[in-house]
C-alpha cells in the first residue's frame, strides 16, 4: 500500500490510501480527506460558517487532518488576517486532536512562533517541501513532519535534502501534480539509497503513527 499524504485528485486506486484535500465549500465526497481554509481562499465574509463546517467535519472518523492550511507571505492577503485564520482553525485541530497538513510559503518561522506559542501536540506537517536543508533542520527541531512530492521530481537539489530528513519524520504527497505517486516513491528511495520496499513500510509506518485510522 501507497500513502499519499496530500491530493486534490481523488484516484480511487485500491493500492492508495489517499487523504484528499476538501474545502470547506467542497463535498466531502471520497473515503478520506482533510479539510480547512487556504490562505489563498480566505473569506472573511464566510470565515465563521467555514470554521463550523471545519468543526464538525473534523468530529467525523473519516476526516483524517485539518488543512491544508496555514501562512503565505507572496499573496495580497494581510498576514496578521492570515495568522489569525490560522490561529483559530490550530485551536480547532486541538480540540479534535486531529493533525494538520499546512502550506507554507516564506512563514517559517512564524508558523514555528505559532505553534509554540499555542503549544501544539498534535502533529503538523509541512506538505509540498522545497527549501534547503536548513530550513528543514530548523522545522523538524521543532517537531514538524516533512511531506515531498512535486520539487522532489522537479529540483534534483532536493533529493539531498530528503535524503538527510529523519525516517520516522516523512511522507510522501502528489498535491496537484500529473505524475503518479509511485514515481515520488521511487525518487524519494533512491534520494534515501534504500529500496522502495523499505521506503513503503517507513512511510506505511509514519502514517500509523500521525493518523490513528491510516
Amino acid at each position: 500500500m501507497l500513502y499519499n499524504l496530500h491530493t486534490h485528485n481523488y484516484t480511487a486506486n485500491s493500492s492508495i490510501f489517499e487523504v484528499v484535500n476538501r474545502y470547506p465549500y467542497e463535498e466531502t465526497d471520497v473515503p478520506y480527506f482533510s479539510t480547512g481554509i487556504h490562505p489563498w481562499y480566505i473569506d472573511l465574509e464566510r470565515l465563521e460558517e467555514h470554521l463550523a463546517i471545519i468543526d464538525h467535519r473534523l468530529a467525523t472518523d473519516n476526516c483524517l487532518a485539518l488543512g491544508e492550511c496555514g501562512l503565505d507571505k507572496r499573496i495580497e492577503i494581510p498576514l496578521n488576517v492570515q495568522q489569525e485564520v490560522f490561529e483559530k482553525q490550530l485551536l480547532l485541530a486541538k480540540k479534535h486532536q486531529k493533525p494538520l497538513i499546512l502550506h507554507c510559503v516564506a512563514a517559517y518561522q512564524e508558523a514555528i512562533a505559532i505553534k509554540k506559542q499555542l503549544k501544539m501536540e498534535v502533529p503538523m506537517i509541512i506538505h509540498g517541501f522545497s527549501k534547503n536543508a536548513q530550513v528543514a533542520k530548523q522545522l523538524l527541531d521543532n517537531g514538524f513532519y516533512i511531506s515531498f512530492g512535486k520539487y522532489l521530481l522537479r529540483n534534483p537539489e532536493l533529493s539531498a535534502v530528503f535524503a538527510t530528513v529523519p525516517n520516522d519524520r516523512l511522507f510522501m504527497e502528489t498535491d496537484t501534480i500529473e505524475e503518479g505517486l509511485e514515481l515520488v516513491y521511487e525518487k524519494a528511495a533512491t534520494a534515501k539509497n534504500i529500496d522502495l520496499k523499505e521506503l513503503k513500510n517507513i512511510v506505511s509506518n509514519n502514517f500509523k503513527t500521525v493518523f490513528k485510522n491510516g
